[in-house]
């Protein structure tokens, strides 16, 4: 989690401005019969209510739970840890959140036999992981003048990725000339009532038919984020709330003892840590210019200098004689390289991906092509990854764009 976006809420004012221009001016949406029932709201009603929303200096006092949801359509993956990122590719994860200030934040990941638990409160963390029965405590060790996100050396995959407002930001974003909005017939999430603005894409290569946003009808904060895939009645994606109350959670909350018997460390947290984050920060934006965009709107295709081996960790002398071998070979060699060192999730799942992988050739060249409901990857011998939300013959035309 970076310092200054762990209490980042709502949609971005930006975003909203681009959604606005891009609505009809009349109203398109009317108070249905039975509950819930709201007020009319136009798109830019509704989109301007939750810019003054997110703008507030704090958002409201909160607590719920989270659920995240993920139907891709990939191959069977093999089993990988708990707290790994990639374990949010498929099936259901839960995550409860209590929010009181901006210096007060719990948020647990539990699981079926362990949990792992971010307390913030003050100029003080605790991350304690039940699974090595270890708590970490984290404090600010530069005075009172610059105390920053104490959970910001936090050894996790962000919380905040999991939640609605997170991936409202990231939706919203994409709207603008390539998007048909439209506001739909209120709903309810989480038992409280909520407006619904649908997302569309124009572009027939997208393999997104729809993203619906419901917006909080009293606070406008985004509960929940759903993904619909062409031809799927049920979301590829969803995050939301599937319970949340708007009021001050318990000060307890906040509280953290170690259990007896739990191994304990300290952490202090100062300016060459800060330094450190944003070294990593610069070398973030350094991978990102590296980084190729073809396309427009809902069809654009991400293209990033990447091998076979260097997805699955290996050297980059590997990625020669990838080129070399076929896909069964691929599979028994990432595969051996999945089961030891860091990263070996990601090796494994890799490795099962490309054994799934379809053998493709055209004036671009050859590769392996991996299709989902929801993503395309193209990985070409010539040592490119092509990634998008967009068909097949999508992925491939990008592919000849050099």
């Amino acid at each position: 989690m970076r310092r200054g976006t762990f209490v980042r809420w709502g949609v971005p004012v930006a975003a909203a401005a681009v959604i606005a221009a891009a609505v009809g001016a009349g109203p398109v949406i009317a108070a249905v019969s039975g509950d819930p029932v709201l007020p009319e709201r136009s798109a830019q009603q509704l989109l301007a209510d939750a810019v003054a929303a997110a703008g507030k200096k704090s958002p409201p006092p909160m607590s719920g739970t989270v659920q995240q949801t993920a139907s891709l359509g990939l191959p069977a993956l093999p089993q990988t840890g708990a707290g790994s990122p990639l374990a949010l590719l498929a099936g259901s994860h839960e995550v409860k959140v209590w929010y009181g200030a901006n210096d007060k934040l719990r948020v647990a990941m539990p699981t079926q036999m362990n949990e792992t638990n971010l307390i913030v409160n003050g100029g003080q963390a605790w991350y304690w992981d039940s699974a090595g029965n270890t708590a970490t405590k984290f404090a600010w060790k530069g005075g009172a003048d610059r105390s920053p996100d104490p959970a910001a050396s936090v050894p996790t995959p962000s919380p905040r990725d999991l939640t609605p407002q997170a991936a409202a930001e990231k939706l919203l974003a994409q709207a603008g000339e390539h998007t048909a909005i439209r506001v739909i017939n209120t709903a309810e999430v989480a038992g409280r009532p909520v407006y619904q603005l649908v997302l569309a894409p124009k572009d027939e290569g997208s393999l997104v038919q729809e993203v619906r946003l419901a917006l909080d009808g009293e606070t406008y904060v985004p509960l929940q984020v759903q993904v619909f895939a062409k031809g799927s009645a049920e979301p590829a994606f969803q995050v939301g709330f599937t319970q949340v109350t708007f009021t001050p959670p318990a000060e307890e909350n906040f509280t953290f003892t170690p259990p007896a018997g739990a191994k304990v460390e300290e952490r202090a947290i100062g300016p060459d840590d800060l330094a450190g984050e944003e070294k990593h920060a610069a070398e973030a934006d350094k991978a990102a210019r590296g980084l190729k965009v073809v396309g427009d709107g809902w069809t654009r295709v991400a293209v990033v200098k990447a091998s076979a081996a260097d997805l699955a960790g290996g050297t980059p002398s590997d990625s020669r004689q990838d080129g070399q071998q076929d896909g069964r070979q691929d599979g028994r060699q990432d595969g051996r390289q999945a089961h030891g060192g860091d990263g070996a999730d990601g090796q494994a799942v890799v490795a099962d991906l490309l054994k799934s992988a379809t053998q493709v050739s055209g004036p671009w060249g050859s590769g392996r092509l991996i299709s989902t409901k929801l993503v395309t990857a193209l990985l070409t011998d010539d040592g490119r990854l092509l990634v998008g939300a967009v068909t097949p013959e999508e992925i491939t035309k990008a592919a000849g764009v050099r």
